[in-house]
């Protein structure tokens, strides 16, 4: 199947009402038991990659090794990735293209992409974030791959807790109105659980909407009924697979 092929089926899998569900991987390994269990597509995480290779999450995995990580997923699986980019490792748009142009070539046909600064220390301004998304968009038009760029806003991740989202909702729907507007294929909302404000955004989104299963976010089934189109679990699985490995290896010490 061809990379084109592969991106127009991946972006016909996030459909509201019956989303998309990823399980995210971190290596080829773990991809290839995600595909045997039965996914239709796959998904990296950042978080789970940056640990499973002794680094912490926020960029600090040189971008050639999670690239070489991402090659050997593509190479090795047949179903469509999409790469959790962060920010794409440059603070300038010519740079960020040149990157979207790398992780395409990787085999990627789509990418999370976030509006979190590097570090924790904030959010991109709006305005900043359409245009990296632009350029995010040309790049990929320039290969000629309908890359699907998932827009993720950190929003809902600063500092804040459940309570506080209602207040914090205006400025996820003007993120969402812009990114979509800049060339955004998805919105992705990490962080948000509350079911009346998951149905509120999926019902204002001209967009896909990418809820996180973490913590305690609702379940699948009440996630499709709140019309969300792509279900992720972030670092869940990495952390379930690492849990089983201490717990099997304490049994093979004796413990």
């Amino acid at each position: 199947m061809s990379q084109n092929t592969q991106a127009q089926d991946f972006s016909s899998l996030h459909v509201p009402g019956r989303p998309l569900v990823l399980y995210n991987a971190w290596d080829a390994s773990s991809a290839k038991a995600v595909a045997k269990a039965g996914a239709t597509a796959l998904a990296t995480s950042s978080w789970s990659m940056a640990r499973a290779q002794g680094y912490e999450d926020g960029e600090n995995i040189p971008l050639e090794f999670a690239l070489s990580l991402l090659g050997r997923i593509t190479a090795s699986n047949t179903l469509p990735v999409t790469h959790d980019f962060e920010a794409g490792y440059a603070s300038d748009t010519g740079t960020l293209a040149t990157n979207t142009e790398r992780v395409i070539a990787a085999g990627a046909v789509g990418v999370n992409f976030e509006d979190g600064l590097p570090g924790g220390s904030g959010l991109q301004s709006v305005s900043s974030q359409t245009s990296r998304i632009s350029a995010m968009r040309r790049a990929a038009e320039a290969t000629g791959v309908p890359l699907f760029i998932n827009a993720r806003t950190d929003v809902f991740f600063q500092g804040s807790k459940p309570d506080d989202h209602p207040a914090l909702m205006d400025d996820a729907k003007a993120r969402l109105t812009a990114y979509a507007a800049a060339g955004a294929d998805g919105i992705f909302f990490p962080g948000l659980i509350t079911p009346d404000l998951i149905a509120e955004m999926c019902d204002a989104s001209p967009l896909p909407v990418n809820i996180m299963q973490i913590g305690k976010a609702p379940d699948t089934p009440t996630l499709a009924s709140l019309g969300v189109a792509r279900i992720s679990y972030g670092p869940a699985p990495f952390l379930s697979a690492s849990a089983s490995l201490t717990e099997a290896a304490q049994s093979a010490f004796g413990g």
